[in-house]
C-alpha cells in the first residue's frame, strides 16, 4: 500500500509516520506545501524521511496561494465572524490540491492528513479531496488511533526519538502561512484569561510598538493589491513587506472564540498584520467608489463567501459564482489608500480614486450651483408614501 501524507514536519504529522507504517504496512511518501511559513525545507526533508518516509515533496505554493485564493478572498470582503480573515481556512485547499497531485503523480492508494477529529481542518482537507479525485481513500490518524491528546502525542515521539518542536511546557498548536500565524491549545483553552506574553511569535505588543504613528500606502488595481508605498511589487513580495511593517506597529493581533463547523466553539489569537492592512484600505477604497446598493448588497454576500471558506467549501459552484459577483464589482476599485498604524491600530488616512463616486460640489455644506434642495420634497413625499397610507389605516383603526 502507498499512502501520500500531507506532512508539516509538526507534532501531529511528525508521529503519523510511523503510526502509517505500523498500522497499514505502507510505504509513507510525505507532501509539504510551501506557503510561506518559516522552514528549513531541507531539514524538514531529513526529518521526514528519518520519521520513516520514502519520499518528500515540497510543493511551492506562496505565489497561487496569494493570486488564487488570497485575493479573491479579500476582493470578496469576506471576513469569519466579524473578526477572522481565513488565514488557515484558505490555505487547506491549495495544501489538500498538491496532496492530490502527488497521489495521482505516485499512483498512490490513499491520503492522510493530521488534523483532529474536533477541527474544521478536516472538513476541509477531505471536501477539496472529494471535489478532485473522489476515488482516494483518507486515513485520518486522530480519528483512529488511541492517542486522545497532544501529551500522549509527544510521547509517542520520544519512544520513536522524532524530535518535535511543540513541548508540554509550550502546547500551543501553531498554523504559519504568508498570510497569517495562528495560536491554538494551551492556557488558550480559557477564554477568561489574557493571551500569554509569549504567544505572539511574529507580532509585538501594542506597549512595545513605536510611539510614533507608521504611515503606508496601498495601490489597488480592478480590487487587488499591485503597490506598496507607490511602488508596484508582486503579490508575495508585497505582502511579506507590509507584513513586516504592520507587525512592528502591533496591526493584526485578533483574540476570538469563534463557532466551528463541527458544533463547537474554539478560542484562537491569529496574527494577521499585512491582511489586516489591506482589508482596511480595500473597505476604504470600496467605500469611495461602489454605490450604496451595490456596496450593500456585496456586504451580505461577502458574508456567505466567508461561510464557505471557512467550511472548506472552496472547490462549490456557489464560491465560483460569488466570484463572478465581485469581478463585476472591483471593475471600478482602482486608486490609493493611505493608512495610519499605531500601536495596533489601522486607521485610514485619506483614499484617492480616478473611478471615486464622491462629488464634492454635490455634498458641500456650502454654497453649490448642482443642486436644488427644494426637490427634497418631493423625494421625501413619495419615499414616505407607504408611511403615509399606513398612518391613515391606524388612525382611522383606532391604533394610533
Amino acid at each position: 500500500m502507498k499512502i501520500v501524507l500531507a506532512y508539516s514536519g509538526g507534532l501531529d504529522t511528525s508521529v503519523i509516520v510511523p503510526w502509517l507504517k505500523e498500522n497499514y504496512d505502507a510505504e509513507v511518501i510525505a507532501m509539504a506545501a510551501d506557503v510561506g511559513q518559516t522552514e528549513d525545507w531541507e531539514l524538514l526533508k531529513q526529518k521526514a524521511i528519518n520519521s520513516g518516509a520514502t519520499k518528500v515533496y515540497v510543493k511551492e505554493c506562496q505565489e497561487e496561494l496569494v493570486e488564487s485564493y488570497i485575493w479573491p478572498t479579500l476582493r470578496a470582503g469576506a471576513v469569519y465572524e466579524g473578526k477572522y480573515l481565513l488565514g488557515t481556512s484558505f490555505a487547506r485547499p491549495i495544501i489538500a490540491r498538491s496532496l492530490v497531485e502527488v497521489a495521482l503523480e505516485e499512483e498512490a492508494d490513499a491520503v492522510a492528513h493530521g488534523a483532529t477529529g474536533k477541527g474544521n481542518d478536516q472538513v476541509r482537507f477531505e471536501l477539496t479531496i472529494k471535489a478532485l479525485a473522489p476515488h482516494l481513500k483518507v486515513i485520518a490518524p486522530w480519528r483512529l488511533w488511541s492517542i486522545r491528546s497532544r501529551e500522549d502525542a509527544l510521547d509517542y515521539a520520544a519512544a520513536r526519538g522524532i524530535p518535535v518542536v511543540a513541548t508540554k511546557a509550550r502546547p500551543y498548536s501553531l498554523d504559519h502561512n504568508l498570510w497569517h500565524l495562528s495560536h491554538e491549545g494551551g492556557s488558550l483553552e480559557d477564554p477568561g484569561s489574557e493571551p500569554h506574553k509569549d504567544v505572539l511569535l511574529n507580532t509585538v505588543h501594542p506597549e512595545a510598538a513605536p510611539d510614533a504613528p507608521t504611515y503606508v500606502e496601498v495601490g489597488f488595481r480592478a480590487g487587488t493589491p499591485v503597490s506598496l508605498n507607490g511602488v508596484e511589487l508582486p503579490g508575495v513580495k508585497l505582502l511579506a513587506e507590509l507584513n513586516a511593517i504592520a507587525a512592528a506597529n502591533a496591526v493584526g493581533i485578533v483574540d476570538l472564540v469563534e463557532n466551528r463547523l463541527v458544533g463547537m466553539k474554539s478560542r484562537g489569537v491569529y496574527e494577521t498584520p499585512g491582511g489586516t492592512v489591506l482589508y482596511a484600505a480595500h473597505r476604504e477604497l470600496e467605500h469611495l467608489c461602489l454605490d450604496r446598493a451595490t456596496l450593500h448588497y456585496k456586504d451580505i454576500l461577502a458574508q456567505r463567501y466567508a461561510e464557505l471558506v471557512y467550511d472548506g467549501m472552496w472547490y462549490h459552484p456557489l464560491r465560483e459564482a460569488l466570484d463572478a459577483f465581485v469581478d463585476v464589482t472591483q471593475r471600478t476599485v482602482t486608486g490609493t489608500v493611505r493608512l495610519k498604524l499605531y500601536k495596533g491600530n489601522c486607521t485610514p488616512a485619506g483614499a484617492s480614486s480616478p473611478y471615486s463616486l464622491y462629488d464634492q460640489e454635490l455634498c458641500t455644506f456650502g454654497e453649490d450651483n448642482v443642486y436644488n434642495q427644494k426637490d427634497a420634497e418631493g423625494f421625501i413625499n413619495l419615499f414616505g408614501l407607504p408611511l403615509v397610507v399606513n398612518g391613515k389605516m391606524k388612525r382611522k383603526a383606532g391604533l394610533i
